[in-house]
């Protein structure tokens, strides 16, 4: 799962380079590529928002200092991925560094949203990614069947089923699945 740190920071050069495309909303690198997305619907926001929030209320209590924030890269050289989550929970200090993304150590959470053509990649590929990066946490939301999934112990060795309408346990907090809305 690992690459060679001179590919990897080669990818990323490239990465970095690229020029800001309409329509184009992540970029990331994965399997020595580089990947870019199609920038994702208004309904795949709204979840990501109504998550945050929810989440954002709750930290002030489970964890001090952290918040639940997207758009953010997610970098990991020794296993060559470059992530974008839609959500990510950590401290709200990491910002106020140079770093251009945050490293696996310091995230709690990971959200990802399904997109409506893309779902192998939140399904088997990040699963595999972020177990490896060690982040403790992985929120599965697939607004296009209106279920998800929770991934947590070591390795993701225990997954979660759930359906929207579901209030969930996600690591110490509670979320109302409630309020996401599937598309159609």
């Amino acid at each position: 799962m690992s690459i060679d740190p001179a590919v990897f920071a080669k990818l990323r050069e490239i990465a970095d380079q690229l020029p800001q495309t309409p329509g184009i909303g992540k970029i990331e690198i994965a399997d020595d590529t580089v990947v870019m997305m199609m920038s994702p619907v208004k309904r795949h926001e709204l979840a990501v928002i109504r998550i945050a929030q929810q989440l954002n209320g709750q930290l002030p209590q489970t964890h001090p200092g952290y918040i639940a924030h997207g758009g953010a890269d997610l970098v990991d050289p020794a296993h060559g991925r470059l992530r974008n989550p839609d959500l990510m929970v950590f401290p709200e200090a990491a910002l106020d560094d140079e770093a251009p993304a945050f490293l696996p150590h310091e995230i709690l959470l990971v959200v990802e949203i399904v997109s409506k053509s893309n779902s192998e990649t939140d399904y088997h590929a990040k699963v595999a990614d972020y177990a490896a990066m060690g982040i403790p946490l992985y929120l599965l939301v697939d607004p296009r069947l209106g279920t998800g999934i929770v991934h947590d112990e070591p390795g993701y060795t225990r997954r979660t089923d759930f359906a929207f309408g579901d209030v969930i346990t996600v690591g110490p907090w509670k979320l109302d699945t409630g309020v996401l809305r599937t598309y159609t």
